[in-house]
Parts: structure tokens; sequence; C-alpha cells
């Protein structure tokens, strides 16, 4: 997969895809196509992950299998990479003040460290212009 494009994803825009949503992004959306078709690279933070055990847990999302049985399925295709929490993107998150989400400020974090623009609606992120955003 070399000279692909590469994005960090949040948590919204990745649940969106996992079920079909129409109300994901025409960017985002054509960017999650590009990784099935393996010509694309999408980052899934580890906040990411964790947000995600979370809101399966507390019923706001339906994984249809466990959280381990979801990332298994998506990270078997190698379009998606796993990106693990640092502490230089915890001290980042930090400095970040956009909104009260400690979970957008690493999954912001992360997307700053890899220097990759982030898929996500979340209009806070947006205005921020701690990255650039593609929905």
């Amino acid at each position: 997969m070399a000279d692909v494009e590469a994005a960090v994803t949040d948590t919204h825009a990745l649940l969106c895809h996992a079920a079909a949503s129409s109300r994901l992004g025409k960017r985002a959306a054509a960017h999650f196509s590009a990784c099935e078709q393996r010509t694309a690279l999408l980052y899934v933070p580890a906040a990411v992950i964790w947000e995600t055990a979370l809101l399966a847990r507390s019923g706001h999302a339906n994984l249809r299998r466990t959280v381990e049985g979801f990332f298994e399925d998506l990270f078997s295709n190698p379009a998606y990479q796993p990106y693990d929490l640092s502490a230089s993107q915890i001290y980042d998150a930090d400095g970040l003040r956009f909104n009260r989400d400690p979970f957008d400020a690493l999954i912001c974090a992360a997307a700053r460290d890899l220097g990759l623009p982030l898929l996500t609606r979340d209009s806070d992120i947006a205005e921020s212009g701690a990255v650039r955003v593609l929905w």
C-alpha cells in the first residue's frame, strides 16, 4: 500500500461507517470506501477503541459482537491500523481546549502526531483549527 492516502478516524465516523449510515459525510465516506478497496489507510487511535467500548457497554452503540470482535474484524483489513496512545499525545491533548471531551482531545492529538487529517463531523474540532478535518 505504498503512496496511499491516509487519515485518522474519530469514533462517530467509524461507527457511522460500520452502520452503513447515510449520515457519513461525502469525503469521509469516500475515504472509508478507499480503505475497503485497500487504496487508503485509516488510523484508529486507542482513544477511539476505548470510547467505542464505553458506548457499546452503555447501549449507545450496537456493534453486533464484542468490542474485541468488532476491532479484530476491522483490523483484519490492513487498511485499518490501530494507533497506540503515547505520553506525548497526552501532553498535546492536555493543551487542547476546544471542548471538555477528553476523547476528542486525545483523538486530535493522535491526528496531530501523525500529521494527518481527521475524519470527523464535530464542529468544535473543525472550528478549533487543531487539525485538518475531512467530512
